[in-house]
């Protein structure tokens, strides 16, 4: 079974958004071949605080990036440390924060927008500070890097989403259409990742309610989307919640990497998605 991952945060996809519009996501689920399960966001559900919580596992109260406002270099062992002390090729396309937790704090706009064999926790990255930088443009930067360094932990973070829905509402016509979008940018990549080997997980920082908000604690701002795509998970539809907090330690199951310290230990509900070997 491989070990290679990708993982694609769709920055504000809702989760009854995403289980509405992601067309092409859902039918892999209903043929068998994809996972489905909601996760719950920790809080505050806000952005710069949980890109901390999915790579690192580590709550707000304990890494100490309790805002957006939080500019500054994790104190934390992120999914790119891990991987790159254990001898792993990383690479991510993302918003500028992820940077700025784990490379260079605060980012340079000049220096920084590409970075390669870096020496620091992501080895190789492709960064963007407009909200409204395409999604289309920002997946063909994942998959340029994917074919360019063959990473072994790729991760890939679209903002559209989240951007339309501060705009125009977590149930707008406008935001539905971007989730749509999405949806129709993973079908045409998904087949080749899975052919080149890849795993695929598919997830969200948080939600959105109706106003266009995030940051609270209800559902629409909490609940969010998880797909994976591995021979290594049981296929079909899942009740039960996945806590946010456990998404970096599972991640590195599915990579065959040990975990930090600081991720908690898998719950058995989790570690029952596992195939026997």
């Amino acid at each position: 079974m491989s070990s290679r991952l990708i993982v694609v945060v769709v920055d504000g996809m809702r989760d009854d958004m995403a289980k509405d519009n992601l067309g092409y996501i859902e039918h892999l689920v209903d043929v068998g071949v994809a996972t489905r399960l909601s996760v719950q966001s920790e809080l505050p559900s806000i952005s710069r605080p949980l890109y901390e919580v999915l790579l690192t596992g580590t709550p707000s109260s304990e890494n100490g990036i309790t805002s957006n406002h939080s500019i500054q270099l994790s104190s934390q062992e992120s999914l790119f440390h891990l991987t790159t002390q254990q001898g792993l090729v990383n690479a991510t396309a993302s918003y500028y924060w992820v940077s700025e937790l784990y490379n260079r704090s605060p980012f340079d706009f000049v220096y920084d927008r590409e970075q390669k064999s870096t020496g620091k926790a992501i080895q190789h990255g492709k960064f963007y500070w407009d909200d409204a930088y395409p999604d289309s443009h920002l997946m063909m930067d994942g998959e340029v890097l994917r074919q360019q360094v063959e990473p072994d932990f790729l991760y890939i973070h679209p903002m559209n989403v989240d951007d339309t829905g501060h705009k125009f509402g977590g149930i707008s016509k406008e935001y539905q259409a971007k989730v749509l979008q999405m949806d129709n940018y993973l079908s045409g990549l998904i087949p080749i990742w899975q052919e080149a080997g890849y795993q695929i997980v598919i997830t969200a920082d948080h939600g959105m309610s109706e106003l266009g908000l995030h940051g609270g604690t209800t559902a629409s701002e909490r609940m969010v989307p998880l797909y994976i795509i591995s021979n290594k998970v049981k296929k079909g539809r899942f009740d039960f919640v996945f806590p946010q907090l456990a998404f970096a330690p599972f991640m590195c199951k599915l990579m065959d990497i040990t975990k930090s310290e600081k991720m908690q230990a898998l719950p058995d509900l989790i570690i029952s998605l596992m195939e026997s070997d």
